[in-house]
């Protein structure tokens, strides 16, 4: 009886790690971690949609939330909606290049401010940006994710 229940051990132990190994394997996406290179500008992903963001403030407070990109009154403009940590925002933004140029103010939140973020735009449809605050020196970073259900799946061209 001992050598079988070592051997039931052992099998349930390699089984453990090769179900460890691929769950981990299948989850790897690095989440936070931009893994688009920079779109071409002549090539674009569709930037319409729902986004989760996370950041840091020129002051260097960090926050998440959610960014939602809608269509502007023009080609190549954008209407931006964020809920992030302490704080509703807007803005509106204008392709320039493979980027995303955008003005931003609080609506709701801890202090009333305002300011400017590019983003570079990814391949895989990510957003890389950097934000500031009118009237603070220094710079934060943003950085936005395509929502799970449209990871990978953008139509191209402007």
């Amino acid at each position: 009886m001992g050598e079988n229940y070592d051997m039931k051990k052992i099998i349930f132990i390699i089984f453990s790690l090769i179900l460890a190994t691929l769950l981990l394997g299948g989850c790897n996406r690095n989440k936070g971690v931009i893994q688009g290179e920079p779109a071409d500008p002549n090539n674009l992903p569709d930037i319409t949609g729902v986004y989760a963001v996370n950041g840091m403030d020129a002051g260097g407070a960090d926050y998440s939330g959610t960014l939602e990109i809608e269509p502007g009154d023009g080609s190549g403009q954008y209407r931006l909606h964020w809920i992030v940590t302490g704080a509703i925002q807007e803005g509106e933004g204008v392709i320039d290049g493979n980027q995303l140029k955008a003005r931003w103010r609080n609506l709701e939140g801890i202090a009333q401010s305002q300011g400017d973020i590019v983003y570079t735009i990814t391949t895989l449809g990510e957003l890389d940006g950097i934000r500031t605050i009118d009237g603070f020196d220094g710079q934060g970073w943003e950085k936005a994710f395509p929502n799970d259900e449209n990871w990978g799946n953008f139509k191209f061209g402007h």
